[in-house]
């Protein structure tokens, strides 16, 4: 596919949503996962086995791979000049750890990509999620609710992700004696602009190219796994209008049988998708809980040391800005999936008519009702759900931490 080709597949979702966003009617058969695996596809970073087979992507990604190991590298060789500057470790420390945080990610679904690319396929082939034919619950409302929701958010990301690079590209105009994007040693004093002009140049490119190509690429996989949550949020909710609508749609015996075996194993579907969801997501839920943590107290800790230089100081608000935003919007589609899991018992017991059906039909009501008093969470066992109960408990803790820190240091 050529540049264009790319550059069109990239941005199809910022199209479609805007052209949905302005006129609600327009309709779209893809799911918003569909969209972020063709933003990284088009990104050439889409590790799975079939998009390996592809020419040129298996020699693309381990070049990658390395670009990424030398930067994560030279970074960490970079603190020995740091040595005695508490604000400019505590920079180098912030950078470090959040590259690391991408790599790891990269790493992780070369491992775990077959893994996701199914989840992909499986939602976006029941997307919709509504039984066809006479009868059908009209989902269209939830459907744009969560297609603009997604939109909204990750284009919000999208424009900070813009604010951050631009001020990190352009930080050695204006942060005194920084000459890199990121601070890092090469041998031989490469990146000194005295003694090797070229070589900085070229290492002040290469930098400008890992920042915003493996920013750009964790946006994507953000909003890939975020939208894979809200797309089995949506599927909740058709399941709950389904089961609200059950004798509308049904007539007779015989087929509110049908239907209410039909919707248990939609129930059940649902469970056992985000089950394997959980699971493709493990390593990474867990370790996006600890990086957006630290990253959030070694900020307050930067903001507080270098509260005399306003330049720094902005560039840590921000980094502890995007740090709290990530874990809020986690926390929030967290908290969406579980509370609208809930409501499923409440449709089943709405379902329920005296006057109609059977035992049987009863019966499968009563174990709709049963499951859905278990809500549905977002988790990486063995550490807590994904929900805002959990996020205020966390960052209270934190903050108890942080007050100790900074009391010791004064």
């Amino acid at each position: 596919m050529n540049v264009c080709g790319n550059l069109y597949r990239f941005l199809k979702f910022y199209i479609d949503g805007w052209k949905h966003f302005r006129d609600p009617t327009i309709k779209f058969r893809h799911s918003g996962v569909y969209y972020w695996r063709e933003q990284m596809k088009a990104m050439f970073l889409y590790t799975t086995s079939k998009e390996r087979e592809l020419p040129f992507r298996s020699t693309w990604h381990t070049l990658v791979n390395i670009k990424v190991s030398i930067c994560f590298s030279t970074m960490c060789y970079g603190v020995t000049e740091s040595i005695g500057d508490r604000v400019q470790i505590g920079r180098d420390l912030a950078f470090i750890l959040g590259l690391f945080f991408i790599a790891f990610k990269i790493f992780y679904f070369q491992w775990y990509g077959d893994g996701l690319d199914e989840v992909v396929e499986t939602l976006d082939r029941l997307h919709p999620w509504a039984h066809k034919g006479p009868g059908a619950v009209d989902y269209r409302t939830g459907k744009r609710w969560y297609f603009q929701l997604s939109f909204v958010v990750i284009s919000s990301w999208m424009c900070f992700l813009c604010i951050f690079l631009l001020l990190l590209i352009t930080s050695p105009m204006w942060i005194h004696q920084q000459i890199l994007p990121l601070h890092a040693a090469f041998p031989f004093q490469w990146h000194d602009k005295s003694i090797h002009p070229i070589s900085h140049a070229i290492i002040y490119l290469f930098q400008s190219w890992c920042a915003v190509y493996t920013l750009t690429w964790l946006v994507c996989i953000e909003g890939l796994s975020v939208n894979i949550y809200v797309e089995l949020t949506f599927a909740i909710e058709v399941l709950c209008l389904e089961l609200r609508n059950l004798h509308r749609r049904c007539h007779g015996y015989e087929e509110l049988r049908l239907e209410t075996n039909r919707l248990i194993k939609f129930h059940q579907k649902i469970v056992n998708i985000l089950d394997r969801v959980n699971n493709v997501f493990h390593g990474t839920l867990i370790m996006q809980m600890g990086v957006n943590l630290f990253l959030v107290s070694l900020s307050v800790l930067e903001v507080m040391e270098a509260r005399k230089e306003p330049k720094v100081v902005v560039q840590f608000a921000i980094l502890m800005l995007l740090a709290l935003g990530h874990l809020s919007m986690w926390s929030f589609f967290g908290d969406l999936l579980s509370q609208k899991s809930l409501k499923i018992s409440e449709a089943a017991y709405e379902a329920y008519d005296p006057t109609k059906g059977s035992k049987d039909i009863y019966r499968d009501l009563c174990l709709i009702i049963r499951r859905g008093q278990e809500p549905l969470i977002m988790r990486a066992s063995p550490f807590p759900p994904f929900n805002f109960i959990n996020y205020s408990a966390i960052l209270n803790q934190c903050y108890g931490i942080l007050t100790f820190m900074l009391k010791t240091l004064d």
